[in-house]
C-alpha cells in the first residue's frame, strides 16, 4: 500500500530502486564500522525525501565514523527486490520505512536478526514506545522491528455544523448514523466515504469502520472471519451509510476529500496525511469551499477528528493505520546497524519526522528523562508542500492530541494473528473493495460479506 499523500496502490513508472552512492547492496556486508559500507534500504522514492534522508544519514557519519550507503526503493517493488537480494546473499544492513505486513514477511523468511532489534529497543528503553507499537511489530515475545513513526486513518466531521445541530462527536456507529441523518441535505451530503472497487483505498477505510465492530479478518487460528456476525454489521452499516448520506457515484481517494473540501459533506474518513492540506499548505488539493475563499484554513478551524469508532459488537474502539519501522537483517554487521538505528530514533529522531510530519506521527513519545519530547516536538514542526507551517498553527490542541494518540488504539487485520502474509497477497484481490461497492449499490450485506470471505480462502489457500 503506497500511502504517500493519496493512501492508494500506485503503480509506479518510475525505476525500481534508485541508488544513491553506488551499487544496490554494500560489497563489504559484515564489515560495517571497520572500514566497510552500512548499507541502508529505505523505501521512499520521492526525490526531496530521499535527499533529507540523506542529510541526515550524512550527520550520523559524520558523527560515528560509519560510512552509509542509502538506496533509496519504491514500494510496490520491495518485495521483488528483498527476494532477489536474499537469493544472492546481498542483504542490506538496515531497513528503514517498513510496513507491518513487510516486517512480518521478512520475519516469516527468517530474513530478521531479532536479537540485534531486540537490543536497540532495550537501549532506547521499552517504556519510551507506544505499547501497542511495539506490541504490533512484535511476534509474542520477540520483537521483529523498532517502531518508528505511524498515520492513522480518521473520521473528520464540521465541529460548526455539529454544534449548530447540538450533536456529539461521532465516535460510534449509532452517532455517526445519528449526526449523518440530521446533517444530510440537498446542500450537505451527511458523510462521504470511499466506495470504488479494486482500490486499497475503499478496503482501508472499510477495515477502519470494521475493526471498531470487532471485525477481523481472520481468528486466531487463521481461518476466515469477514462472514461472521460482526463483520456483516459492518458491511450493513457502511452500506447504509453510504447508499442513505453521501453523494452519488462511485467515491475514491481524491472525491472524497475534494467533496468535504468543497464543504459538501458533513462528514469523511481520510487518513493523518491530509491535515496540512485541509489546511491549506498544498496549492493543488486546497479546500474549495465558500468560506474558504478568505480563509484557507478555515476547514481546519472548524474540524474534529475521532481517531478509534466504537461499534455495537466489539469490546473496545479500534482504528486502523499503519506502523512504520526499523529492522535489522540477518547477517548484518550488528553493532553499527544497531548505532545507526539508535540514531535515527534520538538525534535523528526530528528531522526524520520532519520530513512529513502530518503523516510521521511519533511513537516514540520522548526519552526516560523527558517522556513526551518527541510527542511535543511533533506538533510544532512544518508541514505542507507548497507553504510550511507548523499544524499547531491551525487545529485546535485537542485535535493535535488527539492525532498524536491515535496509535494507541490502532490494529490492524491479520497481524496480531500472524497473517501479514496473506494480508499482502489479498492486495491483488481487493475483495473487500468490491464487496464495499456491491454494498453501496444496494446488495445485501450478508451476501457481499460471503462473497468476500470466499475469495480470502481461496487467496489463503493458495499461499500456503
Amino acid at each position: 500500500m503506497v500511502k504517500i499523500r493519496a493512501i492508494t496502490v500506485t503503480i509506479s513508472a518510475i525505476t525500481a530502486a534508485l541508488v544513491l552512492g553506488g551499487c544496490t547492496a554494500s560489497d563489504d556486508n559484515g564489515d560495517g564500522g571497520d572500514g566497510g559500507t552500512l548499507t541502508f534500504w529505505v523505501q521512499e522514492d520521492l526525490p526531496d525525501r530521499v535527499a533529507a534522508t540523506q542529510a541526515i544519514v550524512d550527520d550520523f557519519s559524520e558523527e560515528s565514523g560509519v560510512e552509509v550507503e542509502l538506496v533509496s526503493v519504491a514500494e510496490d517493488q520491495f518485495s521483488q527486490l528483498i527476494t532477489s537480494a536474499a537469493a544472492a546473499g546481498d542483504l542490506p544492513d538496515v531497513i528503514g520505512g517498513i510496513s507491518l505486513p513487510q516486517v512480518r514477511t521478512l520475519s516469516a523468511n527468517e530474513l530478521i536478526d531479532p536479537d540485534a532489534v531486540a537490543s536497540v529497543i532495550d537501549t532506547l528503553d521499552p517504556a519510551t514506545f507506544s505499547a501497542k507499537a511495539l506490541e504490533l511489530t512484535a511476534d509474542g515475545d520477540t520483537q521483529l522491528a523498532v517502531p518508528s513513526e505511524s498515520w492513522t486513518q480518521m473520521l473528520y466531521y464540521r465541529t460548526d455544523l455539529f454544534e449548530a445541530a447540538g450533536l456529539d462527536a461521532p465516535d460510534s456507529y449509532d452517532a455517526i448514523l445519528e449526526a449523518a441523518a440530521a446533517l444530510d441535505s440537498d446542500e450537505v451530503a451527511g458523510f462521504v466515504g470511499a466506495t470504488a472497487p479494486g482500490d486499497a483505498f475503499t478496503e482501508q477505510t472499510f477495515e477502519h469502520i470494521a475493526l471498531g465492530n470487532g471485525c477481523e479478518l481472520v481468528d486466531s487460528d487463521g481461518e476466515t472471519q469477514l462472514d461472521s456476525d460482526a463483520c456483516v454489521a459492518a458491511f450493513d452499516f457502511y452500506g447504509d451509510l453510504v447508499t442513505n448520506y453521501s453523494v452519488p457515484g462511485a467515491q475514491d481517494v481524491d472525491t472524497t476529500r475534494a467533496t468535504y473540501f468543497a464543504g459538501d459533506a458533513a462528514m469523511f474518513i481520510w487518513s493523518s496525511f491530509v491535515l496540512d492540506e485541509l489546511a491549506g499548505l498544498r496549492e493543488d488539493a486546497k479546500p474549495s469551499c465558500p468560506e474558504c475563499v478568505e480563509d484557507p484554513a478555515f476547514l481546519a478551524a472548524n474540524t474534529g477528528v475521532v481517531t478509534a469508532i466504537a461499534g455495537p459488537d466489539a469490546d473496545a474502539p479500534a482504528q486502523f493505520g499503519e506502523i512504520t519501522s526499523w529492522t535489522i537483517t540477518d547477517g548484518a554487521e550488528t553493532e553499527s546497524s544497531q548505532a545507526f538505528i539508535e540514531y535515527m530514533m534520538t538525534d535523528g529522531y526530528e528531522p526524520w519526522i520532519a520530513i512529513a510530519p502530518e503523516g510521521k506521527v511519533p511513537v516514540r513519545t520522548g526519552t526516560a528523562d523527558e517522556p513526551t519530547l518527541y510527542a511535543d516536538m511533533w506538533s510544532t514542526l512544518p508541514a505542507g508542500v507548497d507553504t510550511k507551517a507548523p499544524l499547531s498553527d491551525f487545529y485546535a490542541p485537542e485535535v493535535l492530541e488527539a492525532v498524536a494518540a491515535g496509535p494507541e488504539d490502532l490494529a490492524r487485520w491479520g497481524i496480531t494473528q500472524g497473517q501479514g502474509t496473506l494480508l499482502g497477497a489479498l492486495q491483488g484481490e481487493l475483495p473487500v473493495a468490491e464487496a464495499v461497492s456491491q454494498v453501496s449499490q444496494g446488495d445485501d450485506p450478508a451476501q457481499a460479506a460471503t462473497t468476500a470471505a470466499e475469495a480470502v480462502r481461496a487467496v489463503a489457500e493458495s499461499i500456503q
